[in-house]
């Protein structure tokens, strides 16, 4: 299958090859969840394994690199089945992708009352 090498021997490898390692990016953090806006209860206790469809859902934004600049992928999922039910996508980060998606998925769904909806608590899920 594969060989070990110890980090030296691999270091002196690339060497001569003029080969230079890409160094880790550091993790940037994008969600502020120090604001000062008020936040929704958390209901779920990172409890994400609910029983039935349509009773647990969870959003997150995700932020694309293009080449022509940034994407904000906004998704809604059942935590159910990991399904995605509702997304929105947009060039600026605004509360409206968030609303968006949630509307995708309240009209793709008809879910009951009382579905619960989980977010970072980031400012854009706060008004």
């Amino acid at each position: 299958m594969g060989k070990y090498h110890g980090k030296a021997r691999i270091k002196r490898l690339m060497q001569q090859e003029g080969l230079k390692p890409k160094a880790a990016r550091r993790f940037k953090v994008t969600t502020d969840s120090c604001h000062s806006k008020p936040v929704a209860e958390n209901i779920l206790g990172r409890q994400f394994n609910p029983v039935a469809m349509n009773t647990a859902w969870a959003s997150d934004i995700i932020y694309i690199h293009t080449d022509e600049g940034w994407l904000y992928l906004t998704t809604v999922i059942d935590l159910f089945n990991r399904k995605i039910v509702g997304w929105s996508m947009g060039t600026r980060l605004v509360t409206s992708l968030i609303e968006d998606a949630l509307i995708m998925a309240i009209h793709r769904n008809n879910p009951p009352n009382g579905v619960s909806h989980h977010s970072d608590r980031g400012s854009q899920y706060c008004k």
